[in-house]
């Protein structure tokens, strides 16, 4: 907790109801001066006042809290009430009348909802009045009640404003955090292919080409880890894979291009593909094609080394599907249910390979086309499933 007196000033100047209590307090009570005062062992400061005495007091003001009966009711959590100081036997030689000059005081003590002491509402007029019925003192204490409960809203309402603060700040570092994998990275690997690339034209030696297909492949990885952060990135911040939907009836090419390519990567573990011809579906055929990959190569990674993998991708009953399965240890269901969190590994798992995002972003691939991911295991088989309803294009 600050110190600062200014913190707690700032603390009940923003609680709007606080002028509308000091007037009904006054009206209420027929003193002239009023005013909600934070006090502790070494200090007392005006945080609020309604002053028809010119008493002098302003907002932010001190006073020696040894001078003053709010330090009392700091110490006993009690309240104060005076009707008459001069028929008071308690408080008509006390120090503190006789220094402001009152004959009639009150000082409720303000609590906050810990039972921690903030301070008091309080107000004296140099005339007698009568403020000990309990009627008046119970309409006071709730008044008191009423700014701690105000002081906790407007402190919950600080820290809510402060947590907006820092998730926007948040959400710009991540903005910058894609901007640097998206530009900053992808430039230097862009650079590095098309070294490649010249080394592969200028100097055509069979000797080195296996070394520059490990490149190649190795630029691909980082292309694709690359690939898998930034869309992570976009994920978390709220909007989902960004998606580019048209009418695309070239899927059938697509996918085998896709199969195609790691299966060469993957010579040893065969991929065997049933793909529906003539597909013709709206989506973002990139997307899917990626969401393809993912499922392939996690499949080829986890399953039973030198196993087939199965590839199913067809339509049936407006719905459109891709199923991927491979052979492998049946997983418990704790595990299925952890398989689509980003950074997530099996606790077994000895593969070192990738960020743990694919099927991650497999996950929210189908998320963003409407779809849904599916996953069964027995008998040594485990088959990802992607379903989606076959959307149509909207009429321009």
């Amino acid at each position: 907790m600050t110190n600062d007196p200014s913190t707690y000033v700032r603390q009940i100047q923003a609680i709007s109801a606080v002028p509308k209590i000091l007037e009904t307090v006054a009206s209420l009570t027929g003193l002239r001066f009023v005013a909600i005062a934070h006090v502790t062992e070494n200090s007392w400061t005006t945080c609020a006042v309604r002053d028809e005495l010119d008493f002098g007091l302003k907002i932010g003001d001190g006073l020696d809290v040894t001078t003053t009966l709010c330090d009392e009711v700091r110490c006993k959590a009690a309240s104060i009430v005076i009707d008459h100081v001069s028929q008071s036997e308690q408080y008509r030689d006390h120090h503190t009348p006789r220094i402001y000059g009152f004959q009639s005081y009150f000082s409720i003590p303000i609590l906050r909802p810990d039972g921690s002491y903030f301070g008091t509402l309080c107000g004296l007029d140099p005339e007698p009045a009568a403020l000990t019925n309990p009627a008046t003192v119970s309409t006071l204490e709730l008044f008191a009640q009423l700014i701690s409960k105000q002081l906790e809203t407007e402190q919950l309402h600080a820290v809510e404003r402060s947590a907006l603060l820092s998730e926007r700040e948040t959400a710009e570092l991540r903005e910058q955090f894609i901007a640097v994998l998206g530009h900053d990275l992808r430039t230097p690997l862009g650079a590095f292919q098309s070294g490649l690339d010249l080394l592969e034209r200028k100097f055509p030696n069979p000797d080195a080409s296996a070394i520059r297909q490990r490149m190649r492949r190795s630029v691909g990885r980082m292309s694709a880890l690359v690939d898998d952060v930034v869309d992570f990135t976009r994920g978390r911040m709220g909007g989902g894979i960004a998606l580019h939907l048209r009418e695309d009836c070239d899927l059938e090419a697509k996918f085998t291009q896709v199969i195609g390519e790691l299966q060469e990567i993957h010579a040893q573990s065969p991929i065997i593909a049933t793909i529906e011809p003539g597909l013709c579906l709206h989506c973002d055929s990139g997307r899917l094609s990626q969401l393809l990959s993912n499922l392939i190569k996690n499949a080829i990674v986890h399953g039973l080394p030198g196993a087939p993998v199965t590839v199913a991708i067809g339509a049936k009953a407006d719905v459109f599907s891709i199923s991927v399965t491979n052979k492998g240890e049946t997983l418990p269901a704790q595990i299925i249910g952890q398989l689509f969190k980003p950074f997530w590994r099996a606790p077994a798992s000895t593969s070192a390979e990738g960020l743990g995002l694919g099927l991650y972003i497999v996950s929210e691939i189908a998320r963003s086309h409407g779809g849904a991911m599916d996953v069964r295991s027995q008998d040594d088989t485990i088959r990802f499933t992607f379903s989606m309803p076959l959307l149509k294009a909207e009429p321009t």
